[in-house]
């Protein structure tokens, strides 16, 4: 179910803007010669900065934020610490990699899988499990996951008006995330598109021997592209209740197609508060939705653009407003080619099929929806600030060569690896 606001209803429509939001960023760490790190986790216990597949893979994790600018300046405060600690290690200095795509690769043995010891000695067993079923690799592909849930102000605001009198409040609460992440999940090839930022390689990711050599790849986002990290089959889920949508997965897990529920390699998530599992979200329902497809930029010193992370809000607030949505098994399956699709660089060769089955080409499929983003957002927010959000976007459209990807290539295309480390050390100094 979507949101149903009355424009009268100032209550509710003062609350729009409001909600929680976190970051989750990964990076690889490298030497001064951009080679991947052989360390230890240099950070410990420290709850936001983990690991995530390898041990030389820093995520940092910011805490609940109650504004974009808030959880921007967390995770910008976060990365400059990061950096900081890496050039202090009595191993000698290390740095972050900027680019979602690895430097240099010396085969699969140069790929240390994260070690942990004791209790936990179980994640390192499943990070086994997952470099033997999908290569190590793709695990190198680094990225960006966007968490969002509403202020409980809005739900509770929205919920109290007469179109949701006859069903309980955590009915209602997880609905309306259910049929956000349907609409997230039809859109999310927009949002590929508009973020992709990763278009090099060094050669030696395909083939050690070619180590040094920049390949200028056909992708603009590998890791969202057919090349990136999937499960070997197209799952899919049951949006219509939170039992549906738990047991869809569970039933992957039975079958043996996934070791566990967090192997499903899907472009969103719901998740639970707390622990992040199955019967976690089954008895204590939807806590947020988890938006998995974003690019590292390197452009942006922290990864990532403030004005890309109020574009992703305004989107989410935008599908709320929208009618449900419901997509058949042959739609989901669309869904994810399209959003494969829009990870390729040249826009030409990129169709975007609609669930009417229509197709039409990537920009002016962007367009019309950034139109209809502006025209409907306006009637609930300040116009200047709809505005202002809508054509940073519509420039990457609308401009030559104003795409991440293509200033990526005219930046870094010359020498990948060495082009990138050029950009670390202007840091350091």
């Amino acid at each position: 179910m979507g949101f149903v606001i009355n424009k009268g209803d100032k209550k509710s429509i003062s609350f729009l803007e409001c909600g929680s939001f976190g970051l989750e960023k990964e990076n690889l760490r490298i030497d001064k010669n951009g080679n991947l790190a052989h360390t230890k986790h240099p950070f410990g216990n420290d709850f936001s900065r983990d690991r995530d597949f390898c041990e030389n893979q820093v995520e940092m994790i910011t805490g609940v934020n109650d504004s974009v600018d808030s959880v921007w300046n967390e995770i910008a405060r976060l990365d400059s610490d990061t950096k900081e600690t890496l050039l202090k290690l009595k191993t000698g200095e290390e740095y972050i990699w900027p680019f979602s795509n690895p430097p240099y690769v010396k085969g699969e043995d140069d790929i240390p899988i994260a070690e942990y010891e004791g209790e936990l000695a179980v994640k390192t067993e499943y990070r086994r499990h997952l470099a033997a079923t999908y290569g190590k690799k793709k695990m190198l592909f680094s990225g960006i996951h966007y968490n969002f849930s509403f202020s409980d102000e809005l739900l509770k605001s929205v919920y109290e008006s007469d179109e949701y009198r006859n069903i309980e409040f955590d009915e209602f609460k997880n609905g309306i995330y259910l049929d956000l992440s349907v609409k997230v999940l039809e859109k999310s090839w927009m949002i590929v598109y508009l973020l992709a930022a990763s278009p090099l390689f060094d050669g030696s990711f395909f083939d050690e021997s070619r180590m040094g050599e920049t390949v200028i790849s056909k992708y603009a986002s590998p890791r969202c592209s057919e090349i990136g990290y999937w499960n070997n089959f197209i799952p899919i889920l049951d949006f219509e209740s939170i039992e549906g949508y738990v047991g869809s997965i569970q039933d992957y897990v039975n079958k043996g197609m996934l070791k566990e529920a967090s192997e499903l390699y899907y472009p969103v998530r719901l998740k639970p508060r707390g622990i992040n599992s199955p019967d976690n979200l089954l008895h204590k329902g939807v806590d947020h939705i988890e938006l998995r497809m974003l690019d590292l930029n390197p452009l942006f010193e922290a990864g990532i653009d403030k004005n890309d992370l109020n574009f992703i809000h305004y989107l989410i607030i935008y599908l709320s407003l929208k009618p449900e949505l419901t997509l058949n098994e042959e739609q989901q399956r669309t869904a994810i080619q399209n959003m494969k699709s829009a990870s390729m660089l040249n826009p030409a060769d990129i169709m975007i099929t609609s669930t009417d089955g229509a197709s039409n080409n990537v920009t002016e499929e962007i367009e019309k929806i950034l139109n209809d983003m502006n025209s409907t957002l306006s009637e609930y927010i300040q116009k200047e600030k709809v505005d202002s959000v809508i054509s940073y976007q519509m420039d990457k459209i609308k401009k030559e060569n104003c795409r991440y990807a293509d200033i990526i290539i005219k930046k870094y295309g010359d020498d990948f690896v060495k082009d990138g480390l050029k950009h670390i050390l202007q840091y350091k100094d």
